[in-house]
């Protein structure tokens, strides 16, 4: 059970310096504007939460506010910034970067901003890549397309290393944009930089496609992709359609979170079936995935059926053995093996079937952020460069509730965040696709 101990975040010490930021306050009260230092956003939501911990009111569990501060702990004219983008693409990053580095600059007047290269790779030497200077004019349109123009990649470095490589840049802060694997690494090189009593800042704004980081509400870029792969749902519908016994198959992503699988389907409400990591089901037997297919198509002449990358492994044998650079499991592919099951079934019971996939992952990954999330990235980005500039580190940046929040990565990186098979999310997929509750 997560404790108000374990939602406090780290600092590097008191902050002394007026904030510059006095120019947006103007004549009305600074707590209009500025965060109080003891302002805290409760964890439960409900009574009957708050309740059930059965603790005094100010031993809840309760989250900082994140926001700008009165006071702040670097000087910005001797402060000196960096960004690293690491693991897979996402829509957003772009904006991100160019967030960061105008709020340092716009806010603080902190314009020494660089951009390590492919990832920590970047703080690695020995690849030869060397940091990109990050100013106004390099991140003007950056955001008008998808990717990172920083580059990215998978995998950890010598945390050693990487310490000595934000030293010998002369490195005040540290910005760290990407998954529970990156902020791994990013509590990591806080510790090693806290081990040797060196005041860097490290904050992270944390990125995953699949919205399956706890504690951070909804993560950036995620909107935007689960309108695209409502795109593709709504494609399997006409294919099905149009085909005798049509039925069309949509692989999304989701390794161990089946939430854009959920908001994909929600969003087109034309699947008929969406499979996730989290809730078991079988295909074969009266009750089992194949026979409710053949009856859907029996009845309606098609089928759409919406699945989460991450239930490979359920389906195929060896599939999730192996790892990647980053410590992932390597995924079979879920979608293909359906398509061949479900038409070898439909051949064993003497029917034709017209099989559609599609597979709109890395189409998504690429695509620049819709509006929506431009907005929640630049205001993520800003929420970031509050809390660095204020001292604070070994932290993300998030928002619980529409109050943006600063997290400990102790607190994010502990567990993964799921759909309840109980909760209300998956219920009203089950509401929207009249599937069968179990299919076991």
């Amino acid at each position: 059970m997560v404790t108000l101990a374990d939602l406090q975040v780290a600092t590097l010490g008191e902050p002394r310096l007026d904030s510059p930021l006095a120019s947006y306050v103007e004549g009305r009260s600074t707590n209009q504007y500025y965060v109080a230092e003891g302002d805290r956003i409760l964890m439960d939501d409900t009574q009957a939460l708050v309740e059930s911990r059965q603790v005094p009111w100010e031993e809840l569990p309760t989250f900082e506010a994140g926001g700008p501060r009165a006071r702040i702990f670097f000087d910005p004219a001797r402060t000196k910034a960096a960004v690293v983008t690491c693991g897979g693409l996402c829509p957003g990053l772009n904006n991100v970067i160019r967030s960061l580095v105008r709020a340092l600059d716009d806010h603080y007047g902190v314009s020494d901003v660089v951009g390590f290269r492919n990832g920590y790779a970047g703080l690695d030497p020995a690849t030869g890549l060397e940091p990109v200077a990050l100013t106004r004019d390099y991140v003007a349109d950056i955001h008008e397309r998808g990717g990172t123009v920083l580059g990215s990649s998978r995998g950890a470095r010598d945390v050693g290393v990487m310490v000595d490589t934000l030293v010998h840049h002369g490195i005040d802060i540290l910005f760290v944009v990407g998954g529970d694997g990156s902020m791994r690494g990013a509590h990591v090189i806080s510790e090693e930089c806290r081990r040797r009593g060196l005041e860097i800042a490290v904050v992270g704004v944390p990125k995953t496609i699949d919205n399956d980081i706890p504690h951070i509400g909804q993560s950036f870029g995620f909107q935007t992709a689960f309108a695209r792969a409502a795109q593709s749902i709504t494609a399997a519908k006409v294919e099905a359609q149009a085909a005798v016994n049509g039925v069309g198959i949509v692989q999304t992503m989701g390794r161990h979170a089946g939430f854009i699988a959920c908001y994909s389907a929600l969003a087109a409400q034309t699947a008929n079936f969406v499979l996730i990591p989290e809730v078991p089901f079988t295909l074969d037997g009266e009750n089992g995935l194949l026979a409710h297919l053949r009856r859907r198509v029996a009845d309606r002449g098609y089928a759409v059926v919406v699945v989460a990358e991450g239930v490979g492994p359920h389906l195929q044998e060896g599939a999730g053995d192996a790892t990647d650079a980053s410590g992932n499991a390597i995924l079979g592919d879920p979608g293909r093996y359906l398509r061949d099951r479900i038409r070898a079934d439909f051949a064993e019971h003497g029917e034709e079937a017209t099989l559609r996939f599609f597979d709109p992952g890395y189409l998504i990954r690429s695509v620049p952020a819709d509006p929506a999330d431009a907005v929640y990235c630049s205001r993520l980005a800003q929420t970031a460069v509050h809390a660095a500039m204020s001292g604070r580190t070994d932290m993300v940046v998030g928002r619980r509730r529409h109050r943006f929040v600063n997290v400990p990565i102790g607190a994010v990186v502990q567990r993964s965040h799921n759909v309840s098979p109980d909760g209300d999310l998956w219920l009203s997929v089950l509401e929207s696709t009249a599937q069968p509750r179990s299919m076991v």
